[in-house]
């Protein structure tokens, strides 16, 4: 990727990061600040693509989809996404915006647990 390309891609990155959706504000909310000593980022550029939620120690990126996703255009673009983040060696999970603003918490579990499966698999013996 040329600098003017990569410098673009951070820049909407950083544009995004100030304009979660609510849904996303919701899980953000209870995901930053490390808890479980588990680390994610929001709005992270890998690759072609900038993903609602990283989490690198265990490759795991984080997707909260809206009512737009079901969108036939936009669903073969995630289906897309998806492929690629995985042949990267990525785990995507996919949360409904919805059900994320009805019950945030359970929602930041779901993803926190995932999280700490992925680690400690990924850990040598």
């Amino acid at each position: 990727m040329d600098t003017t390309r990569h410098r673009l891609k951070y820049e909407l990155a950083r544009r995004f990061r100030r304009t979660l959706t609510p849904s996303e504000t919701r899980l953000w909310l209870r995901l930053r600040g490390n808890p479980q000593g588990i680390h994610f980022r929001r709005q992270h550029p890998i690759g072609p693509y900038i993903v609602d939620f990283y989490c690198t120690a265990a490759s795991l990126v984080v997707e909260v989809d809206g009512s737009v996703h079901t969108e036939d255009d936009k669903a073969r673009r995630d289906e897309v996404s998806t492929a690629w983040l995985e042949a990267q060696g990525m785990m995507v999970f996919r949360l409904n915006g919805a059900d994320v603003m009805i019950d945030p918490d359970t929602a930041a579990e779901d993803v926190l647990e995932l999280a700490a499966k992925r680690i400690t698999a990924r850990k040598p013996d």
